[in-house]
Formats: structure tokens, C-alpha cells, sequence
């Protein structure tokens, strides 16, 4: 041992070896806990900037609208966008599911609409709680004025295939069709 006093506190008996086992394990805990690595002043910095980040994208935002709304923009492409929705069958039984505002909203369609949206044909906007299922070309201009109105935009970066040099399920592939 190290410390004296504890080895003449073991010696008159006032103390067991277990207990100056603890006591040791507890100083060394208290130490490790109280040691700074960073982390806290570096998760703060990135939090601040990606908060720097959102209000400048907010801001270009608010901007581009004010822009649109002064030349009528977002009016004509309400318009558009109800003008050349696509119905949804009646007897359509597959379940497309979307987020929008991170909840998940479904819309009923058939097979064909479904492989349009996949393949990046079709999107769909909400707009005033209504789902409008139009053109892809449509929702692209949507996504550029108003982005917020966007509930479905099909885009390369998320269908290109990353695949990992380890992957040990790169040889099972992921059907586009599967439904959750």
C-alpha cells in the first residue's frame, strides 16, 4: 500500500482490507468523473452551428417565399398543383406511405402510381391537410418556392447504392416495392 495512514489503520484493526479496497475504487471512479475530455464545449460548438445553419436556411426561405408572394408565384402554383393532381382510384388497395414534419401520412394508390412515385414520375405535395399526388417536374418547382409544402420528392441521393466494402448483406437486395 501506498498510503501510510491507511496501513496504520489497518494495523490497529480500526479498518478492513475491503474497505480500503472500496475506498480506493471510489477515489478512482471520483477521479475518471471528474476529468474533462472536451465533449461537452464540442457538442455545444455543433450544436451551435447546425442552429446557425437552420436559421440561415430558414431565413433564405422566408426570403424566396416573400419573393415568390410579391410576383404571385405561390398563388398561380396553388393553382397549378390542384389543376393537375392526379385522382386517386377509389379501389386502390396499396398503402404509400410518406413523412412530412416527421409524421407519417399514407395515400392509397395502385400499382401503377405506386412505381411512378419510385421511379421518381410522380411526388406529392400536402398543401391545407390535402395530399395532391402531381408530377414530378411540379414538385421539383414546389420544392424550390416552398419547401415546406413538399411531402413526397423522389431525388437521385437517396436511391444511389452505397454499398460497403464489408457489408456482410451486400448480396441481398432491398426490394423498392417493400411496405412498412
Amino acid at each position: 500500500m501506498a498510503n501510510p495512514f491507511q496501513e496504520q489503520l489497518l494495523k490497529a484493526g480500526l479498518v478492513s482490507k475491503q474497505k480500503v479496497r472500496d475506498t480506493k475504487t471510489q477515489k478512482r471512479r471520483d477521479r475518471k468523473a471528474k476529468v474533462d475530455d472536451g465533449s461537452e464545449a464540442l457538442k455545444q460548438e455543433i450544436a451551435a452551428k447546425k442552429q446557425a445553419q437552420a436559421d440561415k436556411d430558414k431565413q433564405l426561405n422566408e426570403q424566396r417565399f416573400a419573393e415568390a408572394s410579391e410576383k404571385g408565384l405561390v398563388r398561380g402554383l396553388v393553382t397549378e398543383f390542384k389543376k393537375l393532381a392526379i385522382s386517386t382510384p377509389k379501389d386502390a388497395e396499396i398503402k404509400f406511405n410518406f413523412t412530412f414534419e416527421n409524421k407519417i401520412y399514407s395515400l392509397y394508390v395502385d400499382e401503377k402510381m405506386q412505381s411512378q412515385l419510385l421511379n421518381g414520375h410522380l411526388g406529392i405535395i400536402r398543401h391545407e391537410e390535402n395530399s395532391y399526388l402531381v408530377p414530378h417536374k411540379l414538385v421539383e418547382r414546389v420544392n424550390l418556392l416552398v419547401p415546406a409544402w413538399v411531402g413526397y420528392l423522389w431525388s437521385q441521393e437517396d436511391n444511389s447504392d452505397v454499398v460497403e466494402e464489408d457489408d456482410p448483406y451486400a448480396d441481398y437486395v432491398i426490394p423498392d416495392d417493400l411496405m412498412w
